[in-house]
Formats: structure tokens, C-alpha cells, sequence
């Protein structure tokens, strides 16, 4: 008969999650199993000479930690399905390890992160790693409001009371009399405060279903940790709600403790300070009617298959990837274009994103986006090598026209190009742009102008779909009107006066 010595193996949790199969006999006739999830990887790639083991320290609680949470899945059936979301901190390896999907994110955001690949991504298992530094100092806002607004994520709480990664520093969490490098006389409440507690902390609001502390202090308290692991993600598979597991975790190295001390002192110093406890454990009742529709973006735009509603046949998109930078400063619609050209985009079945940039100056101060076009899955939305640049000032255009692809394209909002500009091999066109929109009635249709002379230019989104997107957009009869008429007038102008040497015959122009 072989069995798994429970108990055992999970003592040495932290080293089966980075070793093969092993199988002994015992004295007592039972076979001892460790044996590594298939949740893990089979081998771990970050270093070659290191391939069998991850990079914790001996006696380290992440290595408990990791094996009790892909056990829970492995248990679920949920490994396809699962989003292990990881930042900075001694876990920030875990993509190494985790054999799911992965996101690596900035320090302390990954309640920030979760709740959007959770949001986006309703049916997958979106759980959330962090430490006692990333959650409860640069991240503490981040992990009370997704708790507040209950966000259908779980998240594991690592609390060794102590910054491990960067040297042992004291941590939100640091215990009262205990030495660090930024506190070596030890913490001391009328100078450092007092340690935060957590999961009392997020037990005072409403929308959590599920808290508990825990400890990997001996093997009854990782069986109980073991537990409330799988619970957490239980309720999720189960849509229940916000669930958070705090898991009290040996530090030898920082600590200057043997494994076997480290442990002890999670028992005597910290748990007297951390009470196990399950702080939360219900259903959340929601006021009826308080969830807001649940509709898909193809409805909310009005979108068909076929394209945009009222339009024969979809636009036969001529690239695979278009790549626009949009320049300008604030106060000209720089942003503003770029989410037209977004949502024109999506209007047009096309996968979109934008990014913008902008200073603290609500006018004048630099503004630009990065806007994909794609019809594949767009891997980053930064555009460093922009084929289009719409340049709304000659500021813009100085900084980012080296920037443009070989045979690309400079829209360039303007009567023509300064005469000492050097610039790369590009197609440039000049579009007075400021003159054509005055002239039409609106310095503010600058943009729209800009918007037509692009689509002329490139033919990489319809005119029908702009129009779609202004009347959308544009509550103002008047200004809808003008943007009608600018969004002609940009067309019009590359269609029939073509290049910056036709500028002199703009004001002769007729609209």
C-alpha cells in the first residue's frame, strides 16, 4: 500500500516544490511520497546550473506556501484556468515556477492588476501574491479598495514581518521591539508606530467573504493553512467574492535564524502578535439591483459582424499592425483623437489600444498617445517606432519625427515644415490645419481636420466610421457640424492638394 506521509512532506514543502519524484521505504512498511505538483514547471528555467530548485533560502516559508497553493489548484482542476499574479518581492521569480498564466507587475499593484484581468477575464481563477512591504506599505491602498469593492479576486498575504529582498529593513508589519536595519534599536511605537494588522484592518469592510490569518509555524498550523488556502480559491471558482488569506512565514536568512528557529519564532513572537483567526466568513448581500449591466462592447457600439451598423461591407483593412504617434500639446485634442481612432478602430472589429502621456498643465503643456491598429492580438501598446506621427506643433514634430519607420508617414499640423528641420526618410505632408478649422468656424475642429487628412492619406479606417464615432461622441449640434464639415475639409486637402508645396493655395480653397 503506498501513502503520503502528510505531514512529512509537507515539512519539506519548500524543497519538493523544486524536486523530482522521490520514493523511500520506510521501517514502518508505509512508502513516504514526495512528489513536485504538475502545477510547477518540470524544470525551472531562470538559472541553467539551477534547474531542479527555486532560488528561496533554506527553510524559507514561500517554497510551504507555493506547494499548499498549486496543490489547491492541481485539486480543483483550475490550472488551465488560473492568472498567478506576482510583484516585487521575494516572490517575484513565481512565473518561473507556476506552470499557469502569469502577470508580472509593478511593486504593490497587484491588487490593481488582478482586478483588471479578473474584470476582463470573468471565468478565469485570478489570484494575487504579495508580501507584508508590497502589501501593506506601497500597496496598501491598492489592496483596501479592491477589498472595498469586493473585486472577485484572491489574494495570499505572505507576512514575515520583515522587507527580505532588499536587506531587512523594518515592514509594515514589523513587530514592536523587533530590530531591523532601518530600526535597530527596535520598533517602537512612539517613533515607528505600531505593526499594521491586515486582515483586522480589511475585516472592518463590507464586501470581503472571506479573511483568515494562518500560520506555517508546524504541521497542524500548515494543515490549517492547507485549508483556508483551497477555501479562498473554492470562492472563487464559486464566484462568491473577495477572499484573503494571511499567511504568517518564516524569514531564517534576514532574521539570522536556523530554519528550525525561524519556525519557533513564528510560534512564539509572531502569532501572540498576528491571532489566528478567521476574521470573515459569509456570503455578501448585495442590495438588489446594484450590479451595473453586463454587456458586451460589440452591443455598446453598436457593432455587427459585418462592421459598423448602417455600412454595406467592413473596410478591407490593408495591414496587419498600424503603429500611430499623436503629438501635440494641451488644449489641441491630441488625447482626444487617439480615442477616436480607438474606438473607430474597435467599431471596425479591429484589435485597439491607446496609451497617452501628458504633463500636470491642463493647457500647453506636452501631450501625446500611442495609438495600435492590429488585426492580431497587439503585444504592448507603446509605440516607440511610430509608421504614422500627427504632429499638432513643431515642438512635437522636432521630438518625434527621428522616431518615424523608414517610408512612414508625418502628418504635420501646418502651413509648412521649419526650414532647418532635419528629417528622416519619411513621407511628409503640411496640413493647415489651425487655418482650415478658424475658417470653418472653430479653432477646436483642428484635430477633426487632422483626423481627415490621416484617413485620406492612409485609407486604414472608413470616414463612415468616424462620422459614427463624432455623432457619438459630440452632444453639441453646432460643433457636430463644424467636425462634419473639418473631417471633409482634412480629407479633401491631401485628396486634392496633395503635398506641403500646395500649401500657398489653401485660402483659395473652397469647402
Amino acid at each position: 500500500m503506498d501513502t503520503v506521509m502528510e505531514g512529512e512532506a509537507l515539512e519539506m514543502a519548500d524543497e519538493t516544490t523544486s524536486s523530482p519524484t522521490e520514493q523511500h521505504a520506510g521501517s514502518n512498511g508505509y512508502e513516504v511520497v514526495h512528489s513536485k505538483s504538475p502545477v510547477f514547471y518540470d524544470i525551472y528555467e531562470r538559472k541553467s546550473e539551477l534547474k531542479h530548485q527555486t532560488h528561496y533560502c533554506p527553510g524559507c516559508g514561500h517554497g510551504v506556501a507555493h506547494k499548499l497553493i498549486a496543490e489547491a489548484i492541481e485539486d480543483l482542476g483550475l490550472q488551465d484556468k488560473t492568472i498567478f499574479v506576482s510583484p516585487v518581492g521575494c516572490s517575484v521569480f513565481a512565473y518561473y515556477y507556476f506552470d499557469v498564466g502569469n502577470v508580472q507587475v509593478a511593486h504593490g499593484r497587484a491588487p490593481a492588476a488582478a482586478t483588471g484581468l479578473k474584470r476582463a477575464c470573468p471565468e478565469k481563477l485570478v489570484l494575487a501574491y504579495q508580501g507584508d512591504g508590497d502589501l501593506a506599505a506601497i500597496g496598501t491602498a491598492e489592496i483596501i479598495h479592491a477589498a472595498n469593492r469586493g473585486e472577485k479576486i484572491t489574494v495570499f498575504f505572505v507576512n514575515n514581518a520583515i522587507y527580505g529582498m532588499t536587506g531587512g529593513q523594518m515592514a509594515p508589519t514589523t513587530l514592536v521591539g523587533q530590530k531591523s536595519t532601518t530600526s535597530p534599536w527596535g520598533r517602537r511605537p512612539a517613533n515607528e508606530g505600531f505593526p499594521l494588522h491586515m486582515s483586522e484592518l480589511l475585516s472592518t469592510l463590507e464586501a470581503p467573504v472571506y479573511i483568515e490569518r494562518v500560520a506555517l509555524s508546524d504541521n497542524k498550523n500548515i494543515m490549517r493553512a492547507r485549508r483556508a488556502i483551497r477555501k479562498a480559491l473554492e470562492n472563487q471558482r464559486d464566484n462568491l467574492g473577495f477572499s484573503f488569506v494571511e499567511i504568517l512565514s518564516p524569514c531564517p536568512t534576514i532574521w539570522g535564524k536556523d530554519p528550525v528557529d525561524a519556525r519557533r519564532w513564528v510560534a512564539e513572537q509572531m502569532i501572540p502578535s498576528f491571532p489566528l483567526n478567521v476574521f470573515r466568513d459569509r456570503k455578501l448581500e448585495l442590495p438588489p439591483d446594484s450590479a451595473p449591466p453586463q454587456r458586451p462592447v460589440s452591443e455598446v457600439l453598436e457593432i455587427r459582424k459585418e462592421g459598423v451598423r448602417g455600412l454595406s461591407a467592413p473596410h478591407p483593412h490593408g495591414f496587419e499592425q498600424l503603429a500611430i504617434k499623436l503629438a501635440g500639446f494641451g488644449g489641441q485634442g491630441v488625447l482626444l483623437l487617439g480615442q477616436l481612432l480607438a474606438e473607430m478602430g474597435m467599431r471596425e472589429g479591429l484589435e485597439v489600444s491607446w496609451l497617452p502621456s501628458y504633463g500636470p498643465e491642463m493647457r500647453s503643456g506636452s501631450a501625446h498617445c500611442h495609438v495600435c491598429l492590429s488585426t492580431q492580438r497587439i503585444g504592448s501598446p507603446l509605440v516607440s517606432r511610430p509608421q504614422v506621427l500627427v504632429a499638432m506643433s513643431e515642438i512635437a514634430l522636432r521630438k518625434f519625427a527621428p522616431q518615424v519607420a523608414p517610408e512612414g508617414l508625418i502628418l504635420y499640423s501646418g502651413d509648412k515644415l521649419p526650414e532647418d528641420l532635419a528629417l528622416p526618410t519619411a513621407n511628409v505632408i503640411s496640413v493647415p490645419a489651425s487655418r482650415i478649422a478658424d475658417k470653418l468656424g472653430s479653432a477646436k475642429a483642428t484635430n477633426i481636420v487632422m483626423l481627415g487628412a490621416m484617413l485620406a492619406e492612409t485609407n486604414c479606417l472608413t470616414r463612415e466610421s468616424a462620422l459614427k464615432v463624432l455623432e457619438a461622441k459630440v452632444k453639441d449640434c453646432a460643433l457636430l457640424e463644424i467636425d462634419r464639415l473639418a473631417l471633409a475639409a482634412g480629407w479633401e486637402f491631401v485628396n486634392h492638394q496633395a503635398y506641403a508645396g500646395a500649401v500657398a493655395q489653401a485660402d483659395g480653397f473652397a469647402y
